[in-house]
């Protein structure tokens, strides 16, 4: 039986350049990044030095919050670097792949038998344990706690999107374990969102509850499903994990050792070969261009993750331990002729009706980072609200992170959001404000004082 969901605020935007249904093999990667920063408040203490040998799932660091939880190579191989920044902060670990594919193994086989504290501590010594998420706050789950839900979004809304359907098909049985194993990780329910006119594998998953979603981006954010079926109230804690992390767990549990797999879609449309491909966590991103004969110049935007949340990074960085996009994006560092104009040069997709282009919202768009303008005062609009479906005032909630009101940023519902929640007001919102930035910076000071 299906629990249903229907979402009027929001927008899909119909930009060009989605990835083929074409799933290839990449070459394995010389070297693979792992980067501290991809897990939210933590701070890592090394368990390696530059030099050492590591096997896949060798511990490289664990959270001085809590040493309980590892955090793993995804290759074998020679940790080679120690990249550090400002007051000896570790920015990436770098390990140089052999060939042997050396892996920790644990004994899972007896997996159904074992009792639960033994299950999670398989789960965290093995460095499965940072792809559990919480809410509120979006950060890594606390092994300690139980919580009253676990949600995985099977489908994804954002612009040019992966097919979670389409790279998971072949792995059904490893993604029904890993909901077996989630579900025994709950008191609660196990959901799946998934898209309305779905008719993928996703359905016939079993042990858990599904979720039928219907409407525009953000629809298919797991903020928004929590909200919309299992509201986060204080104290409470609810989970979420990521379609392939699912997949990952189970082969985990299945095999004994850890799966760092990751399929990612290279996306955008000055990219030519715009598919699928087969990798590992951390592969280098000049590997990923290179292999699909992408040359990057001056005039791209790199975008490791998705176009509305994603961070624009270099092709000599890492693919980020979360990330199945790899965006490319024209820089747009030129200025239309006229540009206030709205029907001069007018080929920009615009959510304003002021804007000529509002009337081909439906045609695919070719897009630039442009800004097409600097940032200004909040003005009382009401178009955040359009592109907003939780029954929260996100204008007046980005007003009380700036202001840094404790009071204020819990009664107006800050458990219960992540800065992706607010993508589309970043690129809806005529202040021009970086509200993920605002909303991640309050975040961190509810962790600080409140916890």
């Amino acid at each position: 039986m299906f629990k249903k969901i229907k979402i009027h605020q929001g927008v899909n935007l119909n930009i060009d350049g989605e990835a083929e249904k074409i799933i290839v093999d990449l070459p394995k990667s010389l070297t693979y990044g792992v980067k501290p920063d991809d897990f939210f408040t933590i701070v890592p203490k090394l368990l390696v030095k530059e030099g050492d040998i590591v096997k896949n799932g060798t511990p490289l660091f664990f959270s001085k919050k809590n040493p309980r939880i590892n955090f793993v190579s995804p290759v074998s191989g020679e940790v080679t670097s120690i990249i550090r920044g400002p007051k000896r902060k570790i920015l990436e670990i770098i390990i140089t792949a052999d060939k042997k594919n050396d892996s920790v193994v644990f004994q899972t086989s007896n997996h159904e038998k074992l009792p639960l504290n033994e299950i999670k501590e398989l789960i965290l010594k093995s460095g499965f344990w940072p792809f559990i998420k919480q809410r509120p706050y979006g950060v890594i789950s606390s092994p300690e706690d139980t919580p009253k839900s676990i949600f995985v979004s099977c489908f994804s809304t954002v612009p040019l999107a992966v097919d979670y359907d389409f790279l998971l098909k072949k792995d059904k049985e490893d993604f029904q374990l890993g909901v077996n194993i989630l579900k025994r990780l709950t008191s609660g329910n196990v959901y799946l969102g998934l898209d309305s006119s779905f008719n993928g594998f996703f359905k016939e998953i079993e042990n858990v509850k599904k979720i039928s979603v219907d409407g525009p981006h953000p629809s298919g954010n797991v903020g928004i499903q929590i909200h919309k079926i299992d509201p986060i109230n204080y104290g409470d804690k609810v989970w979420t994990i990521n379609p392939e992390d699912v997949s990952n767990l189970g082969a985990f549990f299945r095999t004994g050792k850890f799966s760092s797999k990751r399929t990612i879609a290279l996306v955008g449309s000055s990219v030519k070969k715009r598919q699928y491909y087969k990798t590992i966590i951390g592969t280098s991103i000049s590997k990923i261009l290179e292999f699909s004969d992408f040359e990057c110049s001056n005039n791209n935007r790199i975008i490791n993750g998705d176009l509305l949340s994603g961070d624009a990074t270099g092709p000599n960085s890492y693919l980020g331990y979360y990330n199945n996009l790899i965006s490319v994006l024209e820089e747009g560092n030129t200025h239309r002729f006229m540009g206030w104009i709205p029907f001069v040069d007018n080929h920009i997709l615009s959510l304003s009706r002021t804007s000529f282009s509002w009337f081909f919202s439906k045609k695919k768009h070719n897009v630039n980072s442009n800004m097409n303008g600097e940032e200004r005062a909040i003005v009382v609009t009401g178009e955040m609200e359009k592109v907003f479906p939780m029954d929260i005032y996100p204008m007046e909630l980005i007003k009380a992170c700036l202001n840094e009101d404790i009071e204020k940023m819990e009664a107006l519902g800050i458990y219960e959001v992540a800065p992706e929640d607010f993508g589309l007001i970043d690129y809806a919102s005529t202040s021009k404000i970086e509200a993920q930035e605002i909303i991640k910076s309050g975040i961190e000071l509810m962790i600080n004082e409140v916890g």
